[in-house]
């Protein structure tokens, strides 16, 4: 999943963004609005994290969302197949 999808999908992929970072609050999220820099700049500042540190995280994390969004999308296949 690249940042474009993240950033237009961000209202339902903000609770899996909370479940990573949890220290953040609803209205630090609610102002980083999807926004890469922003995301990885309050990361950094509210875990007292290096650059590398949280870029690799965030990298990690982006995988994941990505290796998620592509097992749904062969779940979903797969039942239309099954029903079809």
């Amino acid at each position: 999943m690249n940042w474009d999808q993240i950033e237009g999908n961000w209202k339902q992929l903000k609770g899996n963004v909370k479940r990573q970072w949890s220290k953040l609050t609803d209205h630090q999220f609610d102002v980083i609005a999807g926004k890469r820099n922003q995301l990885t700049g309050k990361i950094q500042e509210v875990y007292k994290a290096n650059k590398n540190k949280v870029t690799k995280q965030f990298s990690g994390w982006q995988k994941l969302q990505k290796d998620m969004a592509c097992c749904n999308n062969e779940t979903t296949k797969s039942i239309q197949k099954e029903s079809s």
